[in-house]
């Protein structure tokens, strides 16, 4: 895999996911897939780990603990491969693509036919197409990319960016693994950059108490972090975190490298209303960067 990356190519990679990742992101918090998982007969957590794992086929727990990462793993096995029983991974597949698209029709409304989300689609397709020519080493990217494309604009941008963030997910967790950070440690050193609330990441990730304090000392041990009363990255800690996230950049940069500055300009500007409506609905804490961002925007900046 040839790329061209430069420090200008690492901002490149991370303004634009980070604009365009609510649009996907909604899926997670989408009243309307959690019902199409009831309607499989299992409910909204047990639908996340198979609807999102579905690409893979019928995966065992370890596959989905493997690819996932971060999560507790008895909170895997206790939605794998008890969801297959319920449901075929094609079915959970077709209930995740549903569901956002209702949500995404209500949230949207006349927008769904805009030109300008019809454009946006066009520009993350040739992003996401690009990235799906280098499949080795990520093999959740690849598992969603050998999915159908969907017909409407509307969810080829929804599928464009899931094609895209878990292409910069698998080259996270190579960095993370690169680094020598479990994914409980991992979402320790994110907590204690203050970014995101501990115990947010601790029980949506359904690690105990217990389980969050001892890696909280593994960390301490190994520097990471501070030994005061607050959850805090010690300066080598902070050093660590940014050459992770360094790393992880450099690996997701190729479709947006592919794409170019002033195409992913576009596509940015483009995305933010549509990203910015679906936070506002499902994703509140990333509206006031997306607002910023689109202050800049308007101003010029």
């Amino acid at each position: 895999m040839t790329q061209n990356v430069n420090r200008d190519s690492l901002a490149l990679a991370r303004k634009t996911w980070r604009t365009l990742e609510p649009y996907h992101g909604g899926v997670y918090f989408s009243p309307e897939a959690a019902d199409e998982y009831a309607a499989l007969g299992v409910d909204a957590r047990t639908g996340y780990f198979a609807s999102r794992s579905a690409a893979l086929g019928a995966a065992p727990a370890d596959l989905v603990i493997a690819t996932f990462y971060n999560f507790n793993p008895q909170l895997v096995r206790r939605a794998i491969p008890a969801a297959w029983e319920a449901a075929t991974p094609q079915r959970f597949a077709a209930a995740r693509l549903s569901g956002i698209d209702t949500t995404l029709r209500r949230i949207l409304g006349a927008d769904i036919s805009s030109p300008a989300l019809a454009r946006a689609a066009e520009l993350a397709r040739s992003a996401a197409e690009a990235a799906v020519c280098h499949p080795q080493g990520r093999p959740l990217f690849a598992a969603h990319a050998a999915l159908p494309w969907p017909s409407t604009p509307h969810l080829v941008l929804w599928h464009a960016q899931t094609l895209l963030r878990e292409f910069r997910g698998d080259g996270h967790v190579a960095a993370l693994l690169t680094a020598g950070l479990s994914g409980l440690e991992a979402l320790v050193t994110h907590a204690a950059t203050g970014e995101i609330d501990a115990g947010v990441l601790r029980d949506s990730r359904g690690w105990t108490p217990e389980h969050w304090e001892q890696a909280v000392r593994n960390l301490r041990e190994r520097g990471w972090l501070d030994d005061g009363p607050r959850l805090a990255l010690t300066e080598h800690g902070a050093r660590r975190r940014a050459e992770i996230e360094q790393t992880t950049d450099r690996l997701a940069a190729l479709p947006y490298v592919h794409l170019g500055s002033a195409a992913a300009a576009e596509l940015r500007s483009l995305m933010r209303p549509f990203s910015l409506a679906v936070a506002k609905e499902l994703l509140p804490w990333a509206v006031d960067r997306l607002s910023e961002e689109s202050g800049r925007q308007g101003s010029g900046r």
